[in-house]
């Protein structure tokens, strides 16, 4: 189990995914919850703080508090995504970011999309510097993505037991995608609504899948990668029919990926550098793919004709 927790993994994968996380943190304030900023304009009386916030205990949050937690951690996140100081930087930004995610769940609606993207923030700072493309393996960071992984599955499977704790076995065969489908459905979603009885297969499908999502540990990595090729699709038509994105999940589920194979800034420095050197597309595809071939419009050459063979006979003195 050990092992199994701290599998080494390249030095490149940890940093490809320290910076997607923390860039996603950045983009999750100015894009996903700028609302919650507005939280602190309703009485404070509806602030019912989840657990972890009584048992700290953390303030009411007010104007100022959360103005300073934000302009605090969107500069901080941008510099975490650079590698630079990664605990230092990295603590700062799962504790700002805890409490920021405390005050968005606190009145009332609780997401369980984050769970991943909290335990990837708060496992990263332990993973200690990394570089890109660095092929060096590391236990520590194996630990990290590890843990995040752990975190990504258990969303599925809690997710399908509070859906029996809850709804029982009614939430299979109830209207639960048909009301979803009526509150916000796409046009894509209403030719779905349309098959007889495909919602409540649909249901049933989803608790399977939920229910069976630990499986993906137990696969070889082939069948690994198709599995979570599978789960991004899941999303997918989630997106296309009832507009949930679960965007924090997904990012979180990256650390499944081989993003070390992903260098978005080696390539653009190349393609820069081949610009400025004039070199033709041609050129750099026959760079990439090995030797130069000759040309289809200039004859190869021929090939040597054989001589006679020479004479073989007795040595002469």
């Amino acid at each position: 189990m050990t092992r199994w927790l701290t599998e080494a993994v390249p030095r490149g994968r940890v940093a490809a995914f320290r910076t997607l996380i923390y860039l996603f943190v950045a983009a999750d304030l100015v894009v996903f919850t700028p609302w919650v900023r507005t939280r602190v304009d309703v009485p404070g009386e509806l602030y019912q703080p989840l657990l972890i916030g009584r048992l700290l205990p953390l303030p009411t949050p007010t104007p100022t508090m959360v103005a300073a937690i934000f302009w605090t951690l969107l500069p901080l996140a941008l510099l975490a995504a650079t590698g630079r100081a990664p605990r230092l930087l990295g603590w700062s930004v799962f504790a700002l970011y805890f409490e920021w995610m405390i005050i968005a769940m606190s009145y009332g609606k609780v997401d369980h999309d984050r769970i991943g993207l909290l335990v990837a923030l708060a496992a990263l700072p332990t993973a200690g510097r990394a570089r890109h493309g660095d092929p060096t393996r590391t236990e520590a960071g194996g630990w990290a993505l590890r843990v995040t992984q752990i975190a990504v599955i258990c969303t599925y499977f809690l997710a399908a037991w509070a859906k029996l704790r809850f709804g029982g076995p009614d939430w299979a065969t109830g209207s639960v995608l048909a009301r979803a489908i009526i509150r916000r459905g796409t046009d894509f979603a209403d030719l779905i609504a349309q098959v007889p009885y495909l919602l409540i297969v649909a249901q049933f499908g989803i608790l399977a899948f939920e229910f069976l999502s630990p499986v993906v540990f137990l696969l070889p990595e082939r069948w690994r990668a198709a599995t979570v090729g599978f789960f991004y699709s899941f999303h997918l038509v989630t997106i296309a029919t009832i507009t949930i994105s679960f965007a924090p999940h997904l990012v979180a589920m990256t650390s499944f990926l081989p993003l070390e194979r992903i260098r978005p800034v080696v390539w653009a420095r190349r393609l820069i550098t081949r610009r400025r050197d004039g070199t033709a597309p041609s050129d750099l595809a026959r760079k990439d793919l090995g030797p130069a071939s000759a040309p289809d419009d200039v004859p190869a050459a021929a090939p040597p004709v054989p001589g006679p063979a020479p004479a073989v006979g007795p040595a002469t003195p």
